[in-house]
């Protein structure tokens, strides 16, 4: 090859090479394009994160919490992320479960000075299930920062009215920094007969009712269902980009038994077997997530062992027998996302598969149990699963008061 022509080549190549380098940095140093703008701007956050929207209102004032693990900022949680910020914290109020989250499920919870920060916390599963007068002398505002799953019977947004009926009562506001309702795409199930109000259910709302509870508190207000038709004053902290039907993991488990992703889509299924002869995976690391009992051995091939375990079922029902039945633990979840209805049909063949029948609604073998009613809401439930009833005949049952619910329920919506 010609000398001339092979240096030609190489200072060709040096030249492409170079300049294909200066163009890479100067690609690097671009700035980001409008669109790229707009994705990092609708960063989802949740109402407590957004601390600029509401550390200014709490400025001066004396602040009650009503808290419990899932209250997080990050990973810390709101009470220490707030105690740093400057935030006056008199008092805590700890629901079911405790603050600390170390109380198993239904057992009564004492008041306490809590170690980490020295502050009082005033339980509200215990001796007392609404604040007092003398509890919130104290006290300019009440913030009241708990996820919720989105389900009639589990127990927080009772807790919820309960806190706004003390506050309204005594003149005091209540802060909601709102979460996301993990099972916020269901709106499913009958609505609450006034006749089975109870700790697990009290206002006439369906058992999955597709609210947060900033969106719950205002349709306590607005729908006159506080204590004494009392309004309240509340301030919401609203979730930012956020959407009812976006796919949501919550970064902290909601209590105990709700340990999994699965577990909390399952929920509001899962816990109706809490009023039937069936353990649900109580006393097992998969709480919701199975079903079973000693009787099905034979039917099903499946099994389980429920065991006594601190902090989340002591006594489950059924405790050191082996459980035949149903493993949901790969159970297809999106199938909710597209039906967007709690599923019946477990409970429909576990009854027809029980060769014990006259026991499988019988309440009072476990102290752990509620009688279905109260769980359902509905005082038919029972009668129709024994008569063979279809799962569209049940569901039919449920109207027009479910779609009078939704329609209603437009009303309070926070978001899309």
């Amino acid at each position: 090859m010609n000398k001339s022509i092979l240096l030609f080549k190489i200072f060709l190549a040096v030249f492409t090479f170079t300049a294909c380098g200066q163009n890479s940095k100067k690609t690097q140093k671009t700035k980001p394009t409008v669109k790229e703008n707009q994705v990092a701007s609708k960063t989802f956050k949740t109402g407590a994160e957004q601390t600029e929207l509401y550390l200014p209102l709490l400025k001066g004032k004396r602040v009650g919490m009503v808290v419990n693990p899932t209250s997080v900022i990050g990973k810390t949680t709101t009470v220490d992320s707030l105690l740093k910020r400057g935030v006056k914290i008199v008092k805590i109020f700890g629901p079911e479960h405790g603050f600390r989250g170390n109380a198993s499920a239904g057992i009564h919870v004492s008041n306490e000075t809590d170690a980490k920060t020295g502050i009082k916390v005033v339980s509200l599963y215990g001796k007392q299930s609404t604040p007092s007068k003398e509890n919130l002398a104290d006290i300019d505002v009440m913030i009241f920062d708990i996820q919720d799953v989105g389900v009639r019977f589990y127990t927080y947004i009772n807790t919820l009215q309960r806190v706004m009926e003390a506050c309204a009562a005594n003149g005091k506001e209540v802060m909601i920094l709102d979460r996301p309702n993990p099972n916020g795409f269901v709106i499913d199930g009958p609505i609450l007969d006034p006749e089975f109000k109870s700790g697990v259910g009290i206002q006439p709302i369906p058992a999955a009712h597709g609210l947060t509870v900033g969106e719950y508190a205002h349709m306590l207000n607005g729908e006159g269902w506080l204590k004494d038709k009392l309004k309240c004053k509340i301030t919401v902290i609203k979730n930012a980009n956020y959407n009812h039907d976006m796919p949501y993991e919550l970064p902290v488990s909601p209590s105990p038994n709700l340990n999994t992703p699965q577990s909390i889509l399952l929920y509001p299924s899962t816990c109706l077997f809490e009023g039937v002869y069936v353990n649900h995976g109580r006393g097992t690391k998969f709480p919701f997530t199975i079903l079973g009992a000693p009787y099905y051995k034979g039917i099903y091939e499946f099994s389980f062992t429920p065991i006594g375990i601190k902090g989340m079922a002591e006594t489950p029902i059924f405790k050191d027998e082996v459980c035949y039945g149903i493993d949901l633990r790969n159970y297809d979840t999106s199938i909710f996302r597209k039906t967007r209805q709690i599923n019946i049909q477990w409970m429909i063949e576990l009854y027809k598969a029980s060769p014990k029948k006259e026991t499988f609604f019988d309440s009072k073998l476990s102290n752990q149990m509620l009688p279905i009613e109260k769980l359902v809401g509905v005082g038919d439930f029972r009668q129709q699963i024994i008569a063979g009833k279809s799962e569209a005949e049940i569901r039919a049952s449920w109207e027009p008061g479910l779609s009078k619910y939704k329609e209603m329920r437009k009303k309070y919506l926070l978001y899309p």
